[in-house]
């Protein structure tokens, strides 16, 4: 038990905190959970509650996101190759939202930096706030009726996160490293549309996780004491039983690394930013459109695929891939695109990710083949 504690304790966790698990109730406050609490100017976890982070994360506007998992003493989740691993009732999941900001700028100015994310340093060097926006804080429980969905907004004084059902805007003011200033509206979804995303399956409509399966979470993360391969931690540390031997266990790409085949950065970009909704049992799926990551090439993957029901999403554009020509894509179109009757995904976003438009644009360009 020493070693366990020991081993949750450098995850980030601080012992003066007891996170709650809400069985029934809906706290209008973050701070209720004690999974997430700001002290001395820092924003800390609570005790054995653990960071985590994802080979490719979904895109957000840009914004960082620190995610946390807690389980209730003597409980664990149980391994699957595929899917989202099955956790016990009681399992609270939390993603926070947030931007670095300028020098200079405080958290009400509105300014917030398009930079890397970098989480795990910020969190390890004690995530001093005044350098930071928090945004928002998604909670996901698992309950006896199964999962339910609750965002939180921060308040402007960046002290506490609100419960807001009914969700919110925040302008902002994305900059870039040449100090180029673009005004955007951050969207917090309602708890409507969490379920957009997170019923994966169209039939039963249940709310899951998206992000906690094997594949995402089999990388490195620099944890207090050491990095170390998240997995190898989960089941080290009681929270995860039933994990193979490495060779066995997926792994998506992370979706810039260079060094790693186009083809797979590029199938992994689509499978955790489209297949929640392009999968055989999602919203998507009538779509004849199937982006998760062993989905086969070819027709399935819209290459030469005519588009169903894409509207003005098309862009006059006949095929959702032609082979080499990106600029007669839907794909790109849609991808690339910030109108809200047009763009791809079609939640959780207001800005363009311009680096995964062109890493999609990269790995059409260099498909073989042409369409009739």
């Amino acid at each position: 038990m020493a070693i366990v504690s020991a081993l949750l304790a450098s995850c980030g966790g601080s012992a003066d905190q007891s996170p709650v698990f809400h069985s029934e109730t809906n706290p209008e406050l973050l701070s209720e959970w004690h999974m997430l609490s700001v002290k001395d100017k820092t924003l800390q976890l609570g005790e054995r509650v653990t960071p985590y982070d994802l080979n490719t994360p979904l895109f957000s506007d840009y914004a960082h996101k620190l995610r946390t998992i807690w389980m209730p003493e003597g409980k664990a989740a149980n391994y699957d190759a595929n899917d989202a691993f099955d956790f016990p009732v009681g399992t609270v999941i939390t993603k926070t939202f947030y931007y670095q900001v300028p020098v200079g700028s405080s958290a009400k100015d509105g300014s917030v930096l398009r930079n890397a994310d970098n989480t795990s340093q910020l969190l390890n060097a004690g995530f001093e706030l005044p350098s930071v926006r928090l945004v928002e804080t998604r909670i996901l429980v698992n309950r006896a009726t199964g999962w339910v969905a609750l965002p939180y907004v921060w308040n402007e004084e960046q002290t506490d996160a609100v419960l807001k059902r009914t969700g919110d805007i925040k302008n902002l003011k994305l900059v870039d490293e040449k100090n180029q200033k673009k005004l955007f509206s951050y969207v917090v979804p309602n708890t409507n549309q969490c379920a957009g995303c997170h019923a994966t399956n169209s039939v039963t409509r249940k709310i899951q996780p998206i992000g906690l399966k094997a594949r995402h979470l089999n990388k490195i993360y620099t944890y207090k004491d050491r990095a170390e391969n998240q997995l190898v931690r989960w089941q080290a540390s009681g929270f995860l039983h039933g994990v193979p031997e490495s060779s066995r266990v997926p792994r998506n790409a992370l979706w810039n690394d260079t060094n790693v085949a186009l083809d797979q950065r590029a199938r992994s970009y689509l499978d955790i930013n489209c297949s929640h909704c392009h999968n055989r049992n999602g919203a998507a799926s009538t779509s004849g459109l199937l982006l998760e990551l062993d989905s086969p090439n070819g027709l399935s993957l819209g290459v030469c695929k005519l588009p169903i029901a894409a509207g003005t999403g098309t862009g006059d554009r006949k095929f959702g891939i032609v082979p080499g020509k990106p600029d007669e894509s839907i794909f790109t179109y849609r991808i690339a695109s910030t109108n809200p009757e047009e763009m791809m995904p079609e939640l959780g976003r207001s800005v363009s990710h311009d680096e995964g438009v062109a890493l999609i644009r990269q790995w059409i360009a260099e498909m073989r083949g042409a369409c009739p």
